[in-house]
């Protein structure tokens, strides 16, 4: 989606400044108490975040300078209600807050239309949900939304189901600064457990080229269906390494098979 593209809503991303951890202690503290050339420098030291996380929505056909506006508000909207007594850093609090106004944006543009009926059941039932919430203490289940909204069980799932926004396999829940993890890689694989599935598939010459650690990780994951966090926790390294080593090992058995 950048495409390389260097500015974008007049912004000149190559020359975005980088705050060290004590500028941004100092900004922050200051913009709290209600600096607002603090908050103006704040925002400007954070785009780079905001760059960071709109790739992740790459080939969704939307311009990029609009993503990145909406990006920014998501910032902004991260700054102005980010409360420094919970004790997190400021990008753990933010990004879930961009990238959540993005999904909102794109959901609500997306060329695939909801309804409006659906849409405002959807939505009144996720207000209902929050007002359940805070009387209970607990989150309430579909029937007790129902019944307070006198609608069918089935039309609020529905409405729920619609306006959710899907999730690529493909998209990132971790990195190491190197490696990612994707969705993909967190599922386990429930169908191919039999024993023959990579002979059936004419793969045994190929596993003889790889090392017995990168042949045991496959056989983990393939033949047991078993996840990359639960092959890791067996052989006692991280997600990330299993996921290299996983993306090794099928990259040099691609070499050897027609």
């Amino acid at each position: 989606m950048l495409n390389n593209k260097v500015e974008i809503c007049g912004v000149d991303t190559s020359k975005l400044p980088i705050l060290k951890a004590d500028e941004k202690r100092d900004l922050l503290e200051r913009l709290l108490n209600g600096d607002l050339i603090a908050r103006e420098k704040y925002i400007h030291g954070n785009l780079r975040l905001v760059l960071s996380i709109i790739q992740r929505f790459n080939n969704r056909g939307e311009y990029v300078d609009d993503i990145f506006q909406v990006g920014c508000i998501g910032l902004i909207k991260a700054i102005d209600n980010f409360d420094i007594s919970h004790g997190v850093q400021f990008s753990t609090y933010a990004v879930p807050m961009i990238i959540g106004e993005i999904r909102r944006y794109l959901r609500d543009n997306n060329s695939i239309r909801v309804s409006r009926s659906l849409r405002d059941t959807a939505y009144k039932a996720l207000q209902v949900k929050e007002a359940l919430t805070n009387k209970n203490s607990k989150e309430p289940t579909i029937e007790e939304i129902a019944k307070e909204l006198d609608i069918s069980k089935e039309d609020i799932i529905f409405a729920l189901d619609a306006i959710q926004d899907p999730i690529s396999l493909f998209e990132p829940v971790y990195t190491d600064g190197s490696d990612a993890i994707f969705v993909m890689d967190q599922v386990s694989d429930e169908k191919n457990s039999d024993a023959n599935w990579l002979e059936n598939l004419s793969l045994s010459e190929a596993l003889k080229r790889l090392n017995e650690r990168e042949k045991h990780i496959l056989k983990l994951r393939f033949f047991e269906g078993k996840t990359q966090m639960e092959v890791a926790e067996e052989i006692g390294i991280s997600q990330a390494q299993v996921s290299r080593l996983e993306k090794s090992a099928l990259k040099n058995m691609k070499k050897f098979i027609n």
